[in-house]
């Protein structure tokens, strides 16, 4: 059977969403780690035992951010083209942040003083936060709509500073993301880390539970009240050329509200969101790691899939030059790569899937000071 243009696009579109929310899950849970550790770990050696709940799979975590970018550029090339070229600052804040993880891991324990491994510490929390932070920012600016443009020849041009990016309601949208992501890092560290340390992570993670409960809350209230959403009032063709400037696009108070009226089953999502944030902080004192990470992991696939919901058709809409905005319509590539690259997806990420789920089994268990004391230089 072979699929229509408009079917390919609202895969990929799933797609996308799929690799999103196992970013945010997986590569989510070890930046809340990196969050939670100057203050779940309170000498040396607990310190320890929290970067080795992490130490062997962070980077296969990654791997999600890879694909999901790597979904972005074949499937969607302008929406690659405005983010990484109109959020560049952003995007360079993000890398450079992130590559204090790697050296934080290597550097941390190689010298014995004080000093030397409370700085890498806090390298490390810097390594964590700022990502989620930016994350969340870049979404609640994907809801605001930003400042790009395309010409008669698709070229694009580009208004966005970083200082533009972090507007009040996109920090509030980067609080959604550095609670949700370090409820997610508890959840694991209450499973997965020795005591004391999991009973503060467990009570860390709670109090995230709370705040992501109320940040959501306050986030879902201001695009009821404040943020202008945009919707299209053209005619729509799905299975027309890519093309964002064919169509005609308004922009008003509550229009992201509007897909909820239209698809009631939408609903499910921030009701997920706020369900397994609920769920979680029953579960955290209860000692239960697998369940209440699963509790975590719902809440973040709920949030997530709101921001996605409520923007459908959108993928990025343009606050400057309203019909310039990319949607899943009008900026994907063409069919036969889209279908060239299901096929792809179709036959790695399940692989994917096993592999990871293989390494999690193998390194099941908890890590403890003893376990890291027998091989103090094996360990990070």
């Amino acid at each position: 059977m072979t699929l229509d243009y408009e079917a390919l696009r609202l895969i990929w579109w799933l797609l996308l969403g799929v690799l999103l929310i196992g970013f945010a899950i997986m590569d989510g849970f070890d930046m809340g780690v990196a969050i939670l550790l100057p203050f779940v770990g309170r000498t040396d050696i607990e310190r320890r035992i929290v970067i080795n709940t992490i130490g062997p799979v962070w980077e296969g975590n990654q791997v999600w951010l890879i694909l999901g970018a790597g979904a972005i550029f074949a499937a969607w090339p302008p929406l690659y083209a405005v983010s990484f070229s109109g959020f560049y600052p952003a995007m360079l804040l993000v890398l450079l942040s992130l590559i204090l993880r790697p050296v934080g891991f290597k550097f941390r324990s190689k010298l014995e003083g004080t000093a030397w491994r409370s700085i890498w510490d806090w390298a490390l929390f810097v390594g964590g936060f700022v990502p989620a932070l930016v994350f969340g920012v870049a979404v609640g600016n994907a809801l605001e709509g930003a400042q790009f443009s395309f010409d008669a020849d698709l070229r694009g041009a580009y208004d966005i500073t970083l200082l533009g990016l972090l507007n009040p309601f996109a920090l509030l949208c980067g609080l959604v993301s550095v609670a949700m992501m370090t409820m997610q890092g508890a959840a694991y560290l209450g499973g997965k880390a020795d005591e004391p340390v999991a009973s503060r992570a467990r009570a860390a993670g709670a109090k995230a539970a709370l705040a992501l409960i109320a940040l959501f809350a306050l986030a879902g209230l201001a695009i009821w009240l404040f943020v202008q959403g945009y919707e299209i009032t053209s005619p729509i063709d799905p299975n027309g050329p890519s093309n964002p400037l064919g169509k005609i696009v308004v922009r008003e108070v509550g229009a992201w509200l509007a897909n909820y009226g239209r698809h009631p089953w939408m609903m499910a999502a921030p009701i997920l969101g706020f369900a397994g944030a609920g769920a979680a902080y029953a579960l955290f004192p209860t000692k239960r790691g697998l369940a209440t990470w699963l509790a975590t992991s719902v809440s973040t696939l709920g949030v997530v899939a709101t921001a996605g919901v409520s923007m459908f058709p959108f993928l990025l809409p343009s606050s400057s030059a309203l019909s310039s905005g990319l949607t899943v319509w009008d900026a994907s590539s063409s069919a036969l790569t889209l279908t060239v690259m299901l096929v792809a997806t179709l036959i790695f990420v399940p692989i994917i899937l096993l592999y990871t789920g293989w390494v999690y089994r193998v390194l099941r268990g908890r890590v403890t000071a003893k376990a890291i004391a027998a091989d103090s230089h094996g360990s990070y």
